[in-house]
């Protein structure tokens, strides 16, 4: 069964989809990344329904939601509160959580207001702290060719972000840290989904230096309040460095850590078979 529909939330509607095929264990709702981005990339979880239901939905302002024009609406505590919302109006009491990049800071934000029913929650190339991610992210740009780190930098401190030249520099930085098999087809048409105004109020420019409003995140220190089941996963060339995943899931009292050998930050597309089995497998157990 697949319904999707609209949920009131603050600052307007959001746009859900769930697949269910009546197998009656506890649901599992999807945060994708971004901030900004939509479930577009993430239809592939749906498979997940085989076992239990599965929820996707596309923040407010971006996807199929709609896009007020409220900038003030585009902060972690708002996100935090939707997701509540949207919890509450599809009556998920017990739910699994999985978040994938920035949707893991919208995950550990949320799961430190201390919710009921959150039996587990999956941290998918995890974002969370701002700082760390920076330097992991200067970390990785030294692993490139010396001409693409210059014209980065040359690109941030002029403020040519927008310029061809950064888009090309950009792209070899992706096939390394985001997707290093060849973008799958469909994925160039979830452009449209985007909003690229959320991420730069939230994040900024660009993935390397933070200038948004999630400059300051760091929730490194309060991971230890988070005691349910948790499953923290990367691939072995994400920019979520498996050094950093791996002290996150150090801080996370009940948890445990998955690297994917052969992918970089979308291993539900680069090892799409495993990421469902190693996901699956954690689900099934919690």
């Amino acid at each position: 069964m697949h319904e999707d529909g609209y949920i009131e939330v603050t600052g307007g509607k959001v746009w859900y989809q769930k697949f269910d095929n009546g197998m009656g264990e506890t649901p599992v709702i999807i945060l994708h990344g971004g901030p900004g981005s939509s479930c577009y990339s993430l239809q592939g979880l749906k498979e997940l329904a085989v076992e239990r239901p599965v929820i996707l939905y596309d923040q407010l302002g971006c996807g199929k939601s709609e896009r007020p024009t409220d900038k003030s609406l585009w902060r972690i505590e708002r996100f935090v509160e939707e997701l509540a919302q949207v919890r509450e109006a599809l009556n998920l009491d017990e739910v699994h959580i999985l978040g994938h990049s920035w949707g893991t800071t919208l995950a550990a934000a949320y799961c430190l207001t201390k919710p009921s029913g959150v039996k587990s929650v999956i941290f998918s190339s995890p974002c969370l702290s701002a700082p760390l991610w920076e330097q992991d992210q200067k970390r990785n740009l030294q692993k490139l060719p010396v001409e693409i780190q210059e014209t980065i930098q040359r690109c941030e401190e002029n403020g040519t972000t927008d310029s061809d030249e950064f888009t090309g520099a950009i792209e070899v930085f992706n096939k390394h840290f985001v997707c290093r098999i060849p973008k799958p087809e469909h994925l160039s048409q979830g452009a449209q989904f985007r909003n690229p105004e959320i991420y730069n109020i939230m994040w900024g420019p660009s993935e390397f230096i933070v200038k948004g409003n999630l400059k300051t995140f760091d929730c490194t220190s309060r991971l230890k309040e988070i005691t349910c089941p948790t499953l923290y996963t990367c691939g072995r060339y994400d920019e979520a460095t498996p050094e950093t995943t791996e002290y996150y899931s150090n801080q996370t009292p009940n948890s445990q850590l998955h690297v994917f050998e052969n992918s970089a930050h979308m291993p539900y597309l680069e090892e799409e078979e495993e990421y469902l089995r190693v996901i699956g497998r954690f689900l099934r157990k919690n």
